[in-house]
């Protein structure tokens, strides 16, 4: 398998404080094995929990410079479970976020926002965005999701600064690896349906282990997008800092079965007080067909979810 080459003049300061945490998933049936990987497996058990060393006695900043990416949009859901009906393996990741300034005391009230591709490589908002390789049209998916919300959403942080997440293992897109774009946002409140003012304190991406993603990509319906999925040591955003660097820490929910789901935890540690503009280096991997020419404006279609408001739009590049 071939990978994009590393830029090794992205340069980063960021040192990030990790520990592990326990939830659950759901299921899906196995399928084929996805050529994309046919070069890459090393033997090792996917079944593993897959972590990086983590200094959990000790609280540093993040110091955050990564891209919130191309495929961002403003004004998403206050909601635990994002999916909206997407397939895909269920992931239920577990944030903490802690005040890196103040022995990583709980961030109580802090905004965790998520977003991210679904199985074939395609955002919401952005869903004729070729996400390179062969894959199927987005609209061949037949499922009920909103085109403008699904794989996307905030939680608010309890007293002990946890947040939960509903979702489903992301897919792939050229020339990126496998992972999730996160913000933290604090001063701010939730307000009809959304999370509204305050400031962002930290934008980064959580990163998957490669051989778990190789038995991932094998299931349906992730095994109908084909082509060169970028390892993570060939990325150009995931710099090799194992779970300083957003690694997630991955359990598989049944040992002998990846479709059954993965839990996914990882701590952030912030500086409240920072703001981040999120136009940090590394870069985002621009769309393989360039931005997409119908990135939304304005409001949303009216068969936008009815339980809460749905985003207003505006892209980033």
């Amino acid at each position: 398998m071939t990978g994009n080459h590393k830029d090794t003049s992205i340069t980063r300061r960021r040192a990030l404080v990790v520990s592990g945490g326990t939830v659950a998933a759901g299921g899906l049936a196995v399928a084929g094995f996805q050529s994309a990987f046919a070069d890459t497996t090393d033997g090792t058990d996917a079944d593993a929990t897959a972590s990086a060393s983590s200094t959990s006695s000790e609280c540093m900043t993040l110091m955050t410079s990564v891209t919130e990416g191309p495929y961002y949009l403003d004004g998403a859901l206050v909601r635990k479970d994002i999916t909206e009906g997407k397939a895909g393996v269920p992931l239920t990741l577990r944030l903490t976020v802690v005040d890196a300034t103040d022995g990583c005391t709980p961030v109580k009230g802090a905004a965790v926002e998520i977003w991210h591709c679904d199985a074939w490589g395609y955002y919401s908002g952005y869903t004729t965005a070729n996400p390179g390789g062969s894959a199927p049209a987005e609209s061949e998916e037949g499922d009920s999701a909103n085109d403008r919300t699904y794989l996307r959403g905030y939680q608010i942080a309890n007293a002990s600064g946890v947040v939960k997440f509903e979702t489903i293992f992301p897919g792939w897109y050229t020339p990126r690896t496998c992972h999730i774009h996160v913000k933290v946002h604090t001063g701010g409140e939730k307000e009809d349906g959304t999370y509204e003012g305050g400031i962002v304190n930290y934008t980064g991406q959580l990163f998957f282990d490669d051989d778990i993603a190789e038995e991932i990509f094998a299931l349906e319906p992730y095994s109908k997008h084909t082509g060169s999925y970028t390892v993570l040591a060939d990325d150009m955003v995931y710099d090799g800092g194992g779970a300083s660097s957003g690694l997630l820490t991955l359990k598989a929910v049944h040992k002998k079965d990846p479709s059954k789901g993965y839990k996914g935890s990882l701590t952030l540690g912030i500086d409240p007080d920072a703001e981040n503009t999120g136009a940090g280096g590394g870069g985002g991997g621009t769309p393989p067909s360039g931005a997409p020419s119908d990135a939304p404006t304005g409001t949303p279609p009216s068969d936008a979810p009815t339980d809460s408001a749905s985003p207003s739009a505006s892209a980033s590049s």
